[in-house]
């Protein structure tokens, strides 16, 4: 059924485009509902409001599904329009509610969204990466074994000069023997504690003289280097730190207006709650974003 309708409506999306003009047309009309008309910008704003699932389609069928909805929309309009449903109180003061909504994310576009520059966004990740603590990793290879008689054995070998990466190969019974015992890059909290207490206090270039237990068996560890953790690229965290930055001008917006009029609260229960949930949202600092602002998605 679902098929069916979105089949027919596709022919006349079609339709309607064969038959348009050759001329452009400032915000042309896609479709007609009785005497209602559909425009290609309410369609677009169809479009940005599917339902997750369905704005998950290829394009085609988005606009397809936008069209589809949009047209149930005109038609039931249509009949609450003959029923005088918008001249009740109820619908004004919806109306009234979405208005402000609308207005409040017009605002927030204009002034977040669209104010916040890319230099904004280097600079904040610039400073916040300054601010970051030193965190110290280990570059390590290990050898796995099951018992710890073969471990000290394995130790004995390397006292005596054999190369860690050929006795990985014909002992470790880890998965990565073949690359030499190799575990790359790690700073702390990757590795179960007693693994991450042995690599740690190696110097580079040590291996441990002692087999480390753990739950997987008994590891003998190589550090072969160590550094300062290398911060998140720019490109990686870009979005994120965007939001901060975003975050702040929103909260910075909202401060003075909150200055400049007067916010009274009638209800005592009310007032509480509202003030409880300021100073948790002032407690959050940086870890808050501007889509906590309810409909204020950029």
């Amino acid at each position: 059924m679902l098929r069916h309708k979105l089949l027919v409506t596709a022919a006349i999306v079609a339709a309607i485009s064969f038959q348009a003009p050759a001329f452009a047309q400032e915000d042309p009309v896609v479709a007609k509902v009785g005497t209602l008309t559909i425009t290609q910008s309410e369609l677009d704003l169809a479009m940005q409001n599917l339902d997750p699932q369905l704005a998950q389609l290829p394009d085609e069928q988005k606009k397809v599904a936008a069209l589809s909805g949009a047209i149930d929309v005109k038609l039931l309009a249509s009949g609450a329009l003959a029923e005088g449903v918008d001249k009740t109180e109820d619908f004004k003061k919806r109306m009234a509610y979405i208005g402000d909504r609308e207005l409040h994310n017009s605002f927030f576009r204009k002034h977040v969204v669209e104010a916040t520059t890319d230099a904004e966004v280097k600079a904040r990740y610039d400073k916040e990466i300054a601010a970051l603590p030193k965190q110290e990793e280990v570059k390590a290879a290990h050898i796995l074994v099951k018992t710890e008689d073969e471990a000290k054995a394995i130790i004995a070998k390397l006292d005596k000069g054999e190369d860690f990466a050929t006795l990985a190969k014909e002992n470790s019974q880890d998965s990565n023997k073949d690359d030499g015992g190799d575990l790359g890059w790690f700073g702390p909290g990757r590795m179960v504690p007693e693994f991450e207490e042995a690599a740690f206090g190696l110097e580079k270039g040590a291996y441990t003289k002692a087999p480390v237990k753990t739950q997987f068996g008994f590891h003998i560890i190589k550090v072969e280097d160590k550094r300062d953790a290398p911060p998140p690229a720019f490109d990686q965290v870009k979005d994120q730190v965007k939001q901060l930055v975003m975050r702040d001008k929103y909260v910075a917006i909202l401060e003075k207006a909150k200055a400049e009029q007067k916010v009274e609260i009638t209800d005592e229960a009310l007032k509480k709650g509202y003030e409880e949930v300021g100073k948790m949202q002032d407690g959050a600092g940086d870890a808050a974003a501007p889509e906590a602002a309810p409909a204020a998605k950029p």
